[in-house]
């Protein structure tokens, strides 16, 4: 279907000086724009008012009066025009509107709002997944202190158990079969990334589980 008047799908409105300029109407856009509000037209409910621009001879824009006009209002001012040229915009805008609504149609904007939702949603779901899931973890510290023990001596006494190690940077990191690869009944510890500007590195911190075995242990 060959476009003859741009319509916006999302607020089913058409510009007024678009359709003024063609159906061709040789008087003034204000004062036909003002003839077409006697047919009972509303403002805000059937049109509404907005602003365009246009070049004029010395290439400066110039701001311009225009109006919104629902695609039943379109219609019914190509219906009272009564020219050949006004009906032929009149049919295209009831075809356009029959495509709108098939099946197809009514479908493909459903998934595309859908989509759209879940894109908008998406980063926050991220974020607070990833926020629970790193508050529900401890470092030595606070698990330390869930626990009533001072840091130095809760960190003996896991590398006494065998439940850590020291690399060989001194850094404590947990054996493989209590960290991220173990069963999640012996899942102690989680090693989890971190990086600040040029620096990065990995942390080992305490899961649920681990903290509720070490307090049964200590």
């Amino acid at each position: 279907m060959n476009e003859i008047i741009k319509v916006d799908f999302d607020s089913q409105t058409v510009s007024a000086r678009e359709l003024y300029a063609e159906l061709e109407v040789t008087d003034r856009f204000s004062r036909w724009f003002e003839r077409m509000l006697a047919y009972g037209f509303a403002e805000n409910e059937d049109f509404t008012s907005v602003k365009c621009s246009t070049v004029v001879n010395n290439g400066a824009e110039r701001e311009l009066q225009d109006y919104s006009l629902s695609v039943d209002m379109a219609k019914h001012i190509c219906m009272v025009q009564k020219t050949e040229r006004a009906k032929q915009v009149r049919q295209y805008l009831i075809d356009l509107e029959k495509a709108w609504n098939t099946p197809e149609q009514v479908m493909a904007r459903a998934l595309k709002i859908a989509q759209q939702t879940i894109d908008s949603l998406q980063p926050k779901a991220d974020y607070f997944d990833a926020l629970v899931d790193r508050n529900l973890l401890t470092n030595f510290t606070d698990t330390a202190k869930e626990l009533g023990i001072k840091r130095k001596d809760f960190i003996k006494w896991l590398l006494g158990k065998g439940y850590c190690y020291r690399d060989a940077k001194g850094d404590i990191k947990p054996y493989a079969q209590f960290s991220n690869t173990a069963t999640d009944k012996q899942k102690y510890f989680e090693l989890k990334e971190w990086r600040r500007d040029s620096t990065a590195g990995t942390q080992t911190l305490v899961t649920p589980r681990g903290r509720e075995a070490f307090r049964l242990m200590y």
